[in-house]
């Protein structure tokens, strides 16, 4: 998922929907008071003892009016953030969703570092749709370009340092002795003579202290959390079943829902016989109800999941289509083909006229298919309406990528004000970009469900549940890309010029994002990575065709295509030249490139790569690129079975600069690397017939199954910056290793993802 991250507060706002725009200007006012107020800390009370700060969950923290000390910003302040219980537990609100990449237990991890709390007793929980939670450098709320750790790094440090801070001065307070004289370890205070003083005995006392505006971090060289492999916190209930996601919310008396999509994107329905479905024993409602996108769809409220999808499964429906596009897959390849041998809006404008000349040339067309995110957890939303019309209150629970504009969303298709929703972010089983959607669709069609139940006379919470069919079907895919390359070099891999076309849709075209990522026409997000980190004279353009396909960022983004093309005509002209292809890379990097060149060589000093020997029919595959700041290089091992790529052996060379929890590092390269494979399978590709998607669940869209799966080493680039991502960017490298491997064994590049062997 990709977002702009250079947007100052006053641009965010501009491009803001109004409501949201208005509460995003309360919460980023800056208080004018002169000192740091005592009100700085809530005092909430539990059954388990007092807790140092509250989370803000009334209608005015909304709204954006969270409680907080003067001249401190609400996201700076541990009210929102930290919990000590008399026990001395401490629970860390996180303002990211958890849904597989680690955030919890890292974000968890660096507050926890400056707190110097028991490590054993920590805990972490979602936000909520607070203002509080927003991301602090995109001002709004959002888990996605692998910014979680990297934007909130620092946040959470003061976080964890402030508390400690007040819990420092609380009990300086009670033994009447300086501050200064006093040290903190695994979740104590400890003073003269060896005196100790829990966090959970001195929380009550903590709150009455002041937030410290100005705190001294840690030298790194005392870290004793950060850089260490750490267990996830939520690998025990994950592993042993026991964690419950957005699917598993249950409420009394709830109801479930399934909705029936039109099998092309935006139509309606012209004809209905409901009969059957509503004879199917726990049906208790059937409503066509409007779809985000101006379509239509029908729901099946029932008493459950099964009913209602047996409910769904009787339904009789006739679908007009009139007006809408019906994409062909081969017609569009065929039209995309087109464009490319045209040159489109500029990006990057170098003198190419040296290809004319040049003595060496290589043509080339890629291509690639829409892809699913095809997340394990299916969509899935349950609302609760309690009251009606304007008063009404709504509680929502869905795991989502951004709570509050989906909160807005929310509100404004129950018709009520943002203040009036709850929303309760739910831990998720993977989205890839899917749950962070600036249309809000599966909310918003969840909370019109709900309504619509509501005005049936039926009184429950409603849980709208897709199937593995309908998250397959429903829409939103990577888009569809062809590249075009001409290329010219001399004898010594010199490229003198690179003309080069995209063409696919635009995935923030008629987004608020737009104006900032849509520049001379051309989608920023589809053209990064491109060029980088090589030293050649490339001219660059787009075309972004409009179809009736919904789009959408998928895990890397644009470097899911960028990357396996940059790095498979590196190699390829490296080829071409007889020159081995990491010194070749490492030669036309460009001087910027000292964490490319970094990652590329402990892969390389890792594998044995010009080392080792191969067993027979192997060979060696190598790439490398940046994405969303940090930088993964892969050196493979592949062979070729009965015409079938087999994968070997993957070592990662990762440059994330401090790796906060180096487990989480090696997790997500993993699973990156997994799904950077599941590219090149055959089968792995979306495709379109009359406009209806033609493939519905893993039985023809082909992910990676254990089998597939190569040994995989992980190792990072030692560093004391600050942290970068590392939740996307251990895709795209993988399928141009993997396909650089097979083409020094069959001496044929390939150029279309999934592989085509023939």
């Amino acid at each position: 998922m990709h977002l702009p991250t250079h947007l100052s507060a006053d641009q965010i706002q501009s491009l803001l929907p109004p409501a949201m725009a208005q509460r995003f200007s309360a919460r980023n006012a800056d208080d004018d008071g002169a000192g740091l107020a005592r009100r700085s800390f809530l005092k909430l009370a539990t059954a388990s003892g007092f807790a140092l700060g509250a989370f803000p969950l009334v209608a005015g923290a909304q709204q954006g009016v969270a409680p907080a000390a003067a001249g401190l910003k609400a996201d700076r302040q541990p009210a929102a953030f930290v919990k000590i219980a008399r026990d001395g537990v401490v629970t860390v609100t996180i303002n990211r969703l958890e849904f597989g990449q680690g955030t919890h237990t890292g974000l968890a991890m660096v507050l926890a570092e400056e707190l110097d709390a028991d490590w054993s007793r920590v805990k972490a929980v979602h936000g909520n749709a607070d203002p509080a939670y927003n991301d602090p450098a995109f001002g709004m709320q959002i888990t996605g370009g692998s910014t979680a750790v990297k934007h909130s790094y620092t946040q959470y440090r003061e976080l964890g340092a402030r508390t400690r801070a007040m819990l420092v001065a609380a009990a300086a307070k009670q033994w009447n002795v300086p501050a200064s004289s006093l040290a903190t370890e695994r979740g104590v205070v400890i003073g003269p003579g060896g005196k100790k003083l829990g966090y959970g005995e001195l929380a009550e006392a903590a709150m009455q202290q002041p937030v410290p505006m100005e705190v001294t971090l840690k030298d790194p060289a005392r870290f004793k959390l950060i850089g260490q492999p750490t267990t996830r916190l939520d690998s025990q209930a994950k592993s042993s079943g026991q964690q419950d996601f957005g699917m598993d919310v249950r409420l009394p008396g709830m109801l479930t829902a399934v909705l029936t999509h039109p099998p092309v994107f935006g139509s309606k329905v012209a004809a209905l016989d409901d009969a059957a479905a509503r004879a199917v024993p726990g049906v208790k409602a059937v409503m066509r109800v409007p779809l985000h996108d101006g379509g239509e769809g029908v729901a099946v409220v029932a008493t459950g999941y099964w009913a209602a999808k047996q409910g769904r499964d009787a339904l009789k429906v006739q679908w007009n289509d009139a007006g809408r596009e019906k994409v062909d897959s081969a017609q569009q390849l065929a039209s995309y083909r087109a464009l490319a041998a045209k040159t489109g809006n500029l990006k990057h404008d170098a003198d190419i006229s040296a290809l004319a000349t040049a003595p060496n040339k290589i043509s080339a067309e890629f291509v690639f298919p829409y892809l699913a995110h095809a997340p394990m957890e299916p969509l899935n939303c349950t609302v609760q309406i309690q009251g009606s019309g304007a008063s009404a209150q709504a509680t929502v629970w869905t795991g989502t990528q951004m709570p509050g504009l989906d909160a807005a969303a929310a509100a404004r298709t129950l018709g009520i004000k943002p203040e009036q929703v709850t929303m309760n972010v739910q831990m998720a089983g993977g989205g890839f970009g899917r749950r962070g959607l600036l249309t809000s669709d599966f909310v918003t069609e969840a909370c019109t469900i709900a309504k619509a139940t509501q005005a049936a006379g039926l009184s429950a919470a409603v849980r709208t549940v897709w199937s593995r069919e309908d998250d397959m079907r429903g829409g939103y895919y990577r888009p569809m890309h062809v590249h075009r390359a001409e290329i010219g070099f001399d004898a010594q891999g010199k490229v003198l010029a690179w003309d080069h076309v995209i063409v696919g849709q635009s995935i923030m075209a008629g987004t608020f994002f737009a104006p900032m990522m849509v520049k001379n026409g051309v989608d920023e997000t589809m053209v990064e990575g491109m060029g980088k980190p090589y030293d050649v004279p490339m001219r660059l353009s787009a075309h972004h065709p409009q179809l009736n396909v919904p789009v959408l960022w998928w895990r890397s983004v644009g470097s899911t295509h960028t990357g396996y093309v940059m790095e498979t005509l590196i190699d390829e002209i490296a080829r071409a030249t007889k020159q081995d292809p990491v010194a070749y890379r490492m030669k036309l990097m460009d001087s910027k490139a000292v964490r490319h060149r970094a990652a590329l060589q402990l892969a390389v000093d890792k594998s044995g790569y010009g080392k080792k020997t191969l067993p027979a029919g192997r060979a060696w595959g190598v790439a490398v690129h940046e994405s969303f700041d940090s930088v993964v290089a892969y050196v493979v091992e592949a062979s070729v079975d009965n015409g079938t790529p087999k994968l070997h052996q993957v070592t990662a060379g990762v440059h994330c600069n401090l790796a906060v929890n180096p487990k989480s590092v090696e997790a997500q390269i993993q699973g990156g690397a997994l799904m950077g494979l599941s590219m090149c399978l055959p089968g792995a590709a979306i495709t379109l017939k009359d406009g209806v998607v033609e493939q519905s669940n893993f039985g023809d869209f082909a992910v990676p199954r254990i089998t597939d799966m190569p040994a995989i080493a992980v190792h990072i680039v030692p560093s004391a910056d600050a942290p970068t991502g590392v939740g996307e960017p251990g895709l795209p490298p993988l399928a141009p290793a993997f396909a650089n491997a097979i083409a020094r064994l069959t001496g044929k590049p390939l150029r279309e993802l999934p592989f085509k062997m023939a």
